[in-house]
């Protein structure tokens, strides 16, 4: 057993990344997404929705996913893979936790209980072709997973019957206890008669007698591998006979280097010492060995996955390796996550041309591990992008395809839907990440939340970001070598005040101020006792002053306040220029402020910038930064995915940059559209992000843009981070 590296993981994970044409790499890209939702009549597509078990037609030109919210399962046309078209839903009397197909059926595993105490489903087989019901078979329980063998003779359907977690504070064990059902299919019909019921009691030392089976996949050999999740066990069964072959503890991993504190703040220094893995999904490599992914749901969750012999034996152990090369491309959800990291749920396995490979999906990181199956010591292909949280997956080798489906539909949140991500693999370089970190004493520089960027003085291609309130234990000052691909973080130093991390700060905007330290501005919100301000740190990111807005300022302040901040001129003449994101108290609708200061005289002034109108959402600005005879300004709406419309640069002569008092007639500036951003946020084939955050012209005068996570809560986790080439300084 051996555990990988975080040096060996993340130079694993980017050598994709840095391929070229010229070595003919494989890597896989994403060429499409699909907002379920989309397969919703007109109409009804506010509805919330999710994508959960995927799974693919024979031809692979149908996928088909479960909608447990929906009471639906959906179906996508792929013939054109970067193209996918709705092509509908059948809806059931109950909710579908996951499906399967053999031939020409699709098996839907359906869940029916009126309660946890009297649970029932059934198997229902639904025609491909017709999209029509052809037969039911009743399961007893409530099902959790389905799986088919590989000629389509066999079904093994795990009957969780899960507890409620409500009870007894979730403790089990709780009646009733679940179990696996077999049953035999022919072309694809369900032989209801057949069923052979596995009992599953006995086995598990932790509530042996509550077996609570979560996830089931067949070998080549009609053996099934079965996860018992809260018991933290795995049963191998003979598929044919319905006898167990073999049962096993998952174990326990001893953790180290791991964030275990949401503190606002990422720091691999905790341990967690006997975690046990509790695995969810588990697939089979070749016959002899097993994956599972140990995502936790009970007491445990070691954080990633681990490669098992039939009887047992530990052949690898991921350890926080996954979670380290998560963690250095900015996706560590440390606003969600304290106890279960992660959280690796999802798994599938298929040989693509001579290549063995499984994929190891992370729930709360909306990432997706590409690793190549030695026999030993698994390799980190690459780290994909997959929507937000998910859940299930699905290869189609024969089309160089993998399909990916996303389970969180944030709708009533004005968030992205629920998506199907698509991604083909070919020759070519890795267009994910555009960012990532190095390592600081073994473990990535950890980061998320990029908002407003500065170049740095005389280097070309180097910038320094910073992050926002997401973190707010530990507000940071980034450098970005650029000249990379991807670009990489090098160095993070941390704002301080008295010595501590400095707390109460929502940085949004940074500015070099020619003397080896920034201007920082911090985004107040009253709610949460931040104060609107202009910061000033040395070359250490010691605060050395704090300037509050003059009181005309605060009179009408909201907690959509400096979003960025710019310095034009140098010494007594210096100025500082801060754009406010939404309209004050005092602002005309569809105006915002361009807030001045002079260090060397205290004065503050503004100028009255205009929006552009939006009919759905709003409209503010996102940043700031002086070049040349303009100051470049983000403008953006607060729509994601298909409704997104507003996400440009704009520039302002500083000529008109002429600021008048606060409190009376504030003069309106002219802007100059520079450049439509949607193009570039679409270039990854996701739905489009919502928050471009940062940016700035580097020492050589090219643009470069970066877009905000939020730190992985509420978002698919995605960082962009792209140069839009050369900018005219006049």
């Amino acid at each position: 057993m051996k555990a990988l590296s975080i040096t060996a993981a993340l130079a694993a994970a980017l050598a994709a990344s840095t391929a070229t044409a010229v070595r003919a790499e494989q890597v896989f890209n994403r060429i499409a997404s699909f907002a379920v939702a989309d397969n919703l009549p007109e109409g009804e597509r506010e509805a919330p929705t999710s994508a959960e078990i995927i799974t693919a037609s024979d031809d692979g030109n149908t996928l088909v996913y479960s909608d447990s919210p929906g009471k639906r399962i959906g179906f996508i046309d792929i013939t054109d893979a970067r193209a996918p078209a709705a092509a509908g839903t059948v809806s059931f009397d109950g909710e579908p936790t996951s499906v399967a197909i053999a031939g020409g059926k699709v098996l839907v595993a359906v869940n029916t209980s009126e309660s946890f105490t009297n649970p029932s489903g059934l198997l229902a087989v639904v025609d491909l072709a017709t999209k029509k019901q052809d037969a039911t078979c009743d399961l007893g329980g409530q099902p959790d997973s389905v799986a088919v063998n590989k000629d389509g003779t066999l079904a093994a359907i795990a009957i969780e019957n899960e507890r409620d977690e409500e009870v007894n504070d979730g403790m089990i064990p709780q009646m009733p206890a679940g179990d696996l059902m077999i049953l035999s299919l022919k072309d694809g019909i369900a032989d209801c008669a057949s069923i052979k019921r596995v009992a599953l009691t006995g086995l598990a030392e932790v509530a042996g007698d509550d077996p609570e089976p979560e996830f089931v996949a067949f070998n080549g050999q009609d053996e099934i591998a079965l996860t018992l999740q809260e018991n933290n066990h795995i049963v191998i069964i003979d598929g044919k006979s319905a006898a167990v072959k073999a049962h096993f503890s998952a174990g326990k991993v001893d953790l180290k280097n791991i964030d275990v504190k949401r503190d606002g703040a990422i720091g691999f220094t905790g341990e967690q010492a006997g975690r046990k893995r509790e695995p969810d999904a588990v697939k089979w490599l070749g016959d002899q060995r097993l994956v599972v992914a140990n995502e936790g749901d009970y007491e445990g969750g070691a954080r990633g996955f681990t490669v098992f012999d039939k009887s047992g034996k530990v052949l690898f152990e991921s350890g926080p390796s996954l979670e380290h090369a998560i963690a250095a491309i900015g996706h560590y959800p440390e606003k969600r996550s304290s106890a279960k990291g992660v959280e690796p749920e999802g798994l599938e396995a298929a040989r693509f041309g001579d290549d063995d490979l499984f994929f190891v999906l992370s729930e709360r990181s909306s990432i997706v591990g590409v690793y190549k199956d030695t026999g030993a010591e698994p390799e980190l292909l690459q780290l994909l992008p997959s929507g937000i949280s998910p859940e299930g997956a699905v290869a189609i080798p024969q089309r160089n395809l993998l399909a990916i489906a996303n389970e969180v539909d944030l709708i009533e949140d004005g968030g992205a839907r629920a998506h199907v991500m698509i991604y083909e693999r070919g020759e070519g370089e890795a267009a994910y990440p555009q960012i990532r970190s190095a390592e600081k004493d073994g473990v990535p520089i950890g980061f998320g939340a990029l908002s407003g960027l500065a170049a740095v003085p005389d280097r070309p291609g180097f910038l320094r970001a910073v992050n926002d309130s997401v973190y707010t234990s530990r507000p940071t000052i980034f450098t970005i070598d650029a000249t990379q691909k991807p670009a990489l973080i090098t160095e993070a130093l941390v704002i301080t005040r008295d010595g501590a991390p400095a707390q109460k700060l929502d940085i949004e905007g940074i500015a070099n101020d020619g003397e080896g330290g920034f201007w920082l501005a911090s985004e107040g919100n009253s709610e949460k006792l931040y104060s609107h301000a202009i910061l000033h740190v040395n070359e250490k990111g010691e605060i050395k002053q704090e300037i509050a807005p003059p009181a005309e300022l605060r009179a009408n302040e909201v907690r959509f306040g400096f979003e960025g901040i710019s310095a034009v001129g140098e010494g007594d003449e210096l100025t500082l220029w801060m754009a406010v994101q939404r309209e004050w108290k005092d602002d005309e609708k569809g105006f915002v402020k361009l807030v001045s200061y002079r260090p060397a005289t205290r004065e503050w002034g503004a100028v009255r910038y205009p929006l552009d109108k939006s009919e759905q959402g709003w409209i503010g600005l996102s940043e700031i930064s002086a070049h040349g005879d303009f100051a470049y300004v983000v403008e953006r709406d607060n729509l994601i995915g298909a409704a997104a419309k507003t996400k440009k640069l704009y520039r302002v002569p500083l000529a008109e940059l002429k600021p008048a008092a606060l409190g009376g007639e504030l003069p309106v500036v002219k802007k100059e559209e520079v450049r439509d951003l949607i193009p570039e946020l679409k270039a990854l084939n996701g739905y489009v992000v919502d928050k471009v955050e940062g940016f700035t012209v580097d020492a050589a005068g090219s643009g470069y843009v970066v877009t905000d996570n939020d730190g992985v809560d509420d978002s698919s986790g995605e960082t962009l981070f792209f140069s839009i080439g050369a900018i005219n300084a006049m």
